[in-house]
């Protein structure tokens, strides 16, 4: 193919069919198409030389030029696309010469007394080229490939912003149980993991989906879909209720089992709207409206509440609950309920307290009225035993110290001295003796556990560092940890222990020092200042980020 007057504008018909088709920016096809001719210049001319081609985009006349850039002395690679200074000196002048110029900084140059400068191009004209068949089969992959390109990024950019919403598309097929989706300017993916239940769709179905991620591949772009994920439900509600979607009632969070029950909770901003019948709608449209979405998903819409505590009864509904216990640092709860609402409470399959539990985020542990009983009154025997055989009490004397609230040792050997006197019978000497007894012991079981740990090759770096009782360097050292160095390489997790999520369940990871109450707090401020002392962390960049978290801490208080 020649580029002569006949097929000039022709180009530019070209560039606006495929643009109009692709729905893409015909600038990018007449781009393309400049690449495919200056490959097929390069293979007339030479590999080598630097040719470009400029297509006008009014006429559809193309220009074939080549450019040589002036470099420096040493930096000349390409003979035929670079030269110094001294080699360009003789091509140097103003004469526009068979459509030659010297351009600098992409403006021509117009003070040739100082000479050629490093960067200068000089620009020459050249013949239009004549291409082959292999060279136009070459042109026409490049203009392919860039129009691909070109495709893609348009899907990407087009639908990066509608992560998080719901789409509607229709089923173009299926593969190994995964849904494709024709969702208009592209197609999504629906994994056989985000489907609800057994769901079958056959070619041209309609569906309705969440975009749950749109991520940019070698492939082009993909959008990945979701029929399973809680915020699905979530924006089906938005639809459905309008006071959701002008910021009334607010969801604060959702628990979902697909295609069989489902736990919302909402809460409403205005005193005269109940959110729960807001969601219901009149005679349940509202919701039998998403429930028919999800396959005949059971919906239990429940009120929020900032306490904790309430928070949960509520969502245990409809089973009744007696007695709630929070354990705030372990983020665990004890339930206490009727005997005859113990199977209600947990569910079939323990579906009911699974979906309380992702709702609240907490550790619940459910029981009845008579275990609950039986494990206060073990409890009570327990501590009753260690202050008998500890501080050598009888069983009545005691039983006085478990009623009054004391737990342990530490508690009565430290404890202000009128909380002891409170107790029938007990006088100023008889708490002394009591403390001093208790505090014998401790001093006893922590000399016993400095001498295990140090048996075990404990470093005096790690005994004398502050926070640490001789019972926790005991602990650190049977699982490896010696030094200071050690423990300064420990994650907080590791020694407060925490939770993990596998399979949408809640793991408990258990923690080193989690045995003595260290909180996640405590372990992370423990291991920074071990880090400090090392010469590990500066402690004005530790200043600087309290400071910064101090700021935004009030930032949020203050909006």
């Amino acid at each position: 193919m020649a580029i002569t007057s006949a097929n000039q504008l022709e180009l530019l018909q070209t560039a606006e069919a495929v643009a109009r088709e692709k729905m893409i920016d015909p600038g990018l096809v007449v781009e393309a198409m400049e690449e495919s001719l200056s490959r097929a210049a390069k293979s007339r001319y030479g590999a080598e030389m630097d040719i470009r081609v400029s297509i006008d985009r009014k006429t559809g006349r193309a220009t074939f030029t080549r450019v040589r850039t002036v470099v420096e002395d040493d930096a000349v690679e390409n003979y035929q696309a670079e030269f110094t200074a001294e080699q360009a000196r003789p091509y140097f002048e103003p004469a526009q010469k068979g459509g030659a110029v010297w351009m600098r900084g992409g403006q021509p140059v117009e003070d040739f007394a100082a000479g050629p400068q490093i960067g200068d191009t000089f620009e020459e004209e050249v013949p239009p080229v004549e291409m082959g068949r292999i060279a136009a089969q070459s042109a026409k992959q490049v203009i392919l490939q860039k129009v691909r390109e070109a495709e893609r990024d348009r899907q990407f950019e087009e639908f990066k912003d509608r992560a998080g919403t719901i789409i509607n598309g229709l089923v173009k097929r299926e593969e190994y149980g995964n849904v494709i989706v024709d969702v208009g300017r592209g197609e999504a993916i629906l994994r056989r993991n985000e489907k609800i239940g057994r769901e079958a769709y056959r070619p041209n179905d309609r569906i309705r989906c969440y975009i749950k991620d749109v991520r940019r591949e070698q492939r082009g772009p993909q959008i990945f879909l979701s029929r399973t994920a809680p915020e699905f439900m979530a924006e089906l509600f938005k639809m459905e209720v309008p006071e959701i979607y002008d910021g009334i009632i607010e969801i604060k969070a959702v628990a979902r089992d697909p295609g069989s029950r489902a736990k919302i909770a909402v809460i409403s901003y205005d005193n005269s709207i109940d959110p729960v019948g807001a969601c219901v709608g009149m005679r349940g449209s509202r919701v039998q409206a998403v429930v028919n979405e999800l396959q005949g998903e059971k919906i239990d819409i429940i009120p929020w509440n900032d306490d904790q505590p309430t928070f949960l009864v509520n969502a245990l509904q409809p089973a009744e609950v007696s007695k709630v216990v929070l354990d705030e640092e372990a983020g665990k709860i004890d339930v206490v309920v009727p005997e005859d609402q113990l199977s209600l409470a947990i569910g079939r399959r323990g579906q009911n307290v699974r979906l309380a539990s992702q709702l609240t985020g907490l550790d619940i542990d459910i029981m009845t009225e008579a275990e609950d009983s039986e494990r206060r009154q073990k409890e009570f025997e327990e501590r009753t035993a260690l202050f008998m055989e500890t501080l050598d009490l009888d069983e009545f004397f005691a039983q006085l110290l478990v009623s009054e609230g004391f737990t342990n040792l530490e508690e009565v050997a430290y404890v202000e001295l009128d909380e002891l006197l409170v107790i029938d019978g007990v006088d100023e000497d008889t708490a002394g003796e009591l403390q001093a007894r208790a505090r014998d012991i401790l001093e006893a079981k922590a000399k016993e556990a400095l001498d295990k740990a140090r048996e075990l090759g404990v470093e005096d770096s790690l005994v004398e560092f502050e926070g640490l009782t001789p019972q926790m360097v005991l602990a650190l050292a049977q699982d490896g940890v010696k030094t200071l160095e050690d423990f300064a390489t420990c994650a907080d997790w590791e020694l407060a222990g925490g939770w993990t999520v596998q399979d949408g369940e809640r793991v408990k990871d258990d923690g080193l020092l989690e045995p003595f109450d260290v909180s996640l707090e405590e372990a992370q401020d423990m291991v920074m200042t071990a880090r400090v002392l090392l010469g590990w962390v500066d402690p004005t960049e530790m200043e600087g980020d309290a400071e910064d978290e101090g700021d935004a801490d009030e930032e949020e208080a203050g909006a």
